[in-house]
């Protein structure tokens, strides 16, 4: 009885953590414009200065100055034309390759990813509107609820024991059926075709290799949690692993899919 009690101790707090969340993130994705904007700016930020402290514990200072860079070069770079957003966007990681005693190539990778996911949210919110921006977080959202439902009420067989050891094959699989099932909503509400529900799967897989080259940073440097800037959830990388995944995905194959479900 108390293993079962313990397996769910966590999960008042993180609900009521992730229900203020939402709340903030749908009114920032609604609201749109130079409000997103700052609020994804911000975000990827504090995930820069959250990986900072994980890869350089000693220095607080390098830590706000990085992820002081990386929130500016984001709010600059959504301003800009693609040509010169891209190495705007980049320059923070290469700053911080040469700042960095240690981890500098974590480093590098990472915060490249962080910051080009926040450009790729913002471009779907600017150029497709509400309504995507929507799909996209509830797809990221969908795979990790019913993935940590299903993974703690099913368990079974664990998908990577030894950097995750919470998550199973169990609760992966209906992640993507999760996936699946807002795919097929939006297909149906919005008349696109029923290869919504392929990507929507795709951007599922996508934003679990996000989570899962996370936690194998924090493995490598030795920390549970990012921070604890998010009450059960640690800190802003460990909640929005997931969507810097989904995020890469999309800008990157994003003109081969934008015709191709909506056919």
């Amino acid at each position: 009885m108390s293993g079962a009690s313990e397996k769910w101790s966590d999960l008042a707090i993180r609900m009521g953590s992730g229900a203020a969340m939402v709340v903030l993130g749908l009114l920032g994705v609604w609201v749109g414009g130079h409000l997103f904007h700052v609020m994804v700016a911000l975000i990827c930020g504090l995930m820069v200065w959250e990986l900072v402290r994980m890869v350089h514990p000693d220095g607080p200072p390098v830590a706000l100055q990085l992820g002081g860079l990386a929130g500016a070069a984001t709010l600059v770079a959504i301003y800009l034309p693609p040509g010169f957003a891209l190495p705007v966007l980049l320059a923070p990681a290469l700053v911080g390759f040469g700042q960095l005693a240690a981890y500098r190539t974590i480093f590098m990778v990472f915060t490249g990813m962080v910051l080009l996911a926040g450009f790729g949210m913002m471009q779907v919110r600017d150029d497709m509107g509400f309504v995507w921006m929507l799909w996209l977080v509830l797809v990221v959202v969908a795979t990790d609820v019913v993935g940590y439902f299903a993974g703690r009420t099913i368990g079974g067989p664990k998908f990577w024991p030894r950097v995750s050891p919470k998550k199973t094959w169990a609760g992966t699989g209906f992640g993507w059926i999760g996936a699946a099932l807002v795919g097929y909503i939006f297909m149906s509400r919005t008349g696109v075709g029923p290869q919504l529900i392929g990507v929507s799967v795709a951007v599922s897989m996508a934003s679990q290799m996000g989570d899962i080259a996370e936690s194998a940073i924090k493995r490598r440097v030795g920390v549970k949690d990012s921070s604890n800037l998010i009450p059960g959830h640690g800190g802003l990388l460990d909640r929005f692993d997931g969507m810097l995944g989904a995020s890469v995905f999309l800008l990157i194959t994003g003109p081969i899919l934008t015709p191709g479900w909506l056919v």
